[in-house]
């Protein structure tokens, strides 16, 4: 078993070395599959930071934690509007802080701070940004629960905080999104439905955010995410609990606006397959992901998802 955890794990962690520059849950019972609440707290597909992306909240083996989070994403992009190609490489990285605290038995809080370091390599050099994101605060409850847990819905409601830097002069690229905030106030609905029997689980998630305009008169698209995740728990033993997870996630964005009108090219959406793990260790849990596109149709075509990575390690409270 540990040998296939090593394995397991080092084949995970291989894409990290890729990108360039470097470049989430509900209460269960112990000892079982955890809950996942689909939150999008991180980038968004038509670049990053700029938008509430698509990896919010994980299945945790601990269901109140505190922890930190790596996601990377990768794009293709046009150079211009004048080139046919998509040569632009573009490396969307975020560092975030994130943590679930109970305040009743059925309502808890999660709040995520993320630090952006992005870079995009044009004809003209590397043009690279970084700086603390926006702040996601969001409340959870547990709508519906069975008495032997084996179905749970629960919902949300959240807000986005405008920390992150907005950059008048990075909405007049091909793409808009490569910033590190939106510079507004967003607003944040998601439902998650899990079904749980032995060492199987199956989570449906959705959620929606609204976007608003920011001080620019700029305002990102509105954006729906989807996503639905099998689980299977491979070893179980008092300290340890080891699960592979494989799924798809989609996205679809709206188109942005300026000054109320809407712009052409910067509406669109993509499907993604997924594979990950999660370990747990006495109150520690550790959980990675691939995400590689099934579909992507971003910004009129002007821009191609290629993958996403993540990793995180969190200490239950």
């Amino acid at each position: 078993m540990k040998n296939i955890i090593i394995t397991l794990f080092s084949l995970l962690m291989f894409p990290i070395a890729q990108a360039k520059p470097v470049k989430d849950s509900l209460y269960i019972p112990e000892n079982s599959f955890s809950s996942m609440v689909f939150l999008d707290d991180d980038c968004d597909a038509c670049g990053c930071a700029a938008g509430n992306g698509s990896s919010g909240f994980e299945s945790l083996l601990n269901p109140q934690f505190i922890g930190i989070k790596y996601f990377a994403q990768h794009y293709k992009a046009k150079e211009n509007l004048f080139v046919k190609d998509l040569t632009q490489d573009q490396y969307f990285n975020t560092i975030q802080l994130w943590g679930k605290v109970p305040i009743t038995k059925k309502l808890s809080v999660y709040g995520s701070l993320p630090f952006q370091f992005h870079e995009k390599k044009t004809m003209q050099g590397d043009i690279k940004i970084n700086g603390l994101g926006d702040l996601n605060l969001m409340g959870i409850y547990q709508l519906i629960s069975s008495k032997d847990s084996s179905h749970q819905l629960n919902g949300g409601l959240g807000v986005k905080v405008p920390l992150g830097k907005f950059d008048e002069k990075g909405i007049t690229g091909v793409n808009p999104s490569f910033q590190l905030g939106t510079g507004s106030w967003d607003y944040q609905m998601v439902l998650n439905y899990k079904y749980q029997k032995n060492k199987v689980a199956l989570i449906v998630n959705t959620d929606y955010t609204v976007k608003t305009e920011n001080r620019k008169y700029y305002q990102f698209g509105n954006q729906w995410n989807y996503a639905a995740t099998g689980f299977y728990q491979i070893h179980a033993d008092k300290k340890v609990i080891f699960s592979g997870k494989v799924g798809l996630q989609g996205e679809v964005y709206d188109r942005n606006k300026q000054f109320d009108e809407a712009l052409p090219d910067t509406a669109g959406s993509a499907l993604y397959g997924k594979l990950g793990f999660e370990l747990s260790y006495s109150k520690w849990s550790l959980g990675s992901e691939v995400m590689l596109p099934a579909y992507t149709n971003l910004a009129g075509g002007n821009i191609e998802a290629k993958s996403r990575f993540s990793v995180f390690i969190n200490f239950g409270i």
